[in-house]
């Protein structure tokens, strides 16, 4: 029988696998951003999100292994819901852009901001994702600390990277994104 840690240990080895996979195709779709004449803004604040990314699984284990975290029954369940959803949300964002995601900040001029599946709701809906994931992948297994620094440390670099996003994409998105929440979509009552 699997115990949690090796069950959760195995999570977060598809977790990595997941992001060697984004990285890919993050590198062809920026790589045919940059062909169509795109411009690249960013790349300061860049390398740090991969180390900080990099860092967060690697946190992740040694928390729960280091400090003996439990998994707590109930909460760990509904952390890796909250998980799952993180995951469907990323790739809901990923497929509404197409070609046009990467985890770089590329803007290919003349294209117009895209404005369908979750981008109807929300500016950031990746981020939101982002967001989730780091919250909810720690505390599967009780890794409270992890959770707490890195939800805190990625607040901070979205403050940078939603500014320098936003700043590049110019006033055809800001006038295509007028009124839209950045994170928490609006509940209209009818």
């Amino acid at each position: 029988m699997v115990s949690s840690v090796e069950g959760y240990l195995g999570f977060l080895g598809l977790l990595a696998i997941e992001r060697l996979v984004e990285l890919v195709l993050s590198k062809r779709n920026a790589a045919r951003a940059l062909a169509r004449g795109g411009t690249e803004t960013g790349q300061g604040h860049y390398r740090v999100m991969v180390v900080f990314h990099s860092l967060f699984l690697v946190a992740c284990v040694a928390e729960v292994l280091g400090l003996s975290r439990p998994f707590s029954g109930g909460a760990g369940f509904a952390a890796l819901g909250v998980a799952l959803v993180a995951q469907a949300l990323r790739y809901w964002a990923i497929a509404s852009l197409g070609e046009r995601w990467n985890t770089r900040i590329i803007v290919v001029p003349g294209l117009p901001p895209v404005t369908r599946g979750p981008y109807r709701y929300l500016r950031h809906p990746n981020y939101v994702a982002v967001v989730l994931e780091l919250a909810a992948v720690p505390l599967i297994h009780g890794a409270w600390v992890t959770a707490l620094v890195f939800s805190l440390g990625n607040a901070l670099l979205l403050r940078v990277r939603i500014r320098a996003e936003e700043e590049a994409l110019g006033a055809a998105y800001a006038k295509a994104f007028a009124g839209r929440p950045r994170f928490i979509p609006e509940v209209h009552r009818g």
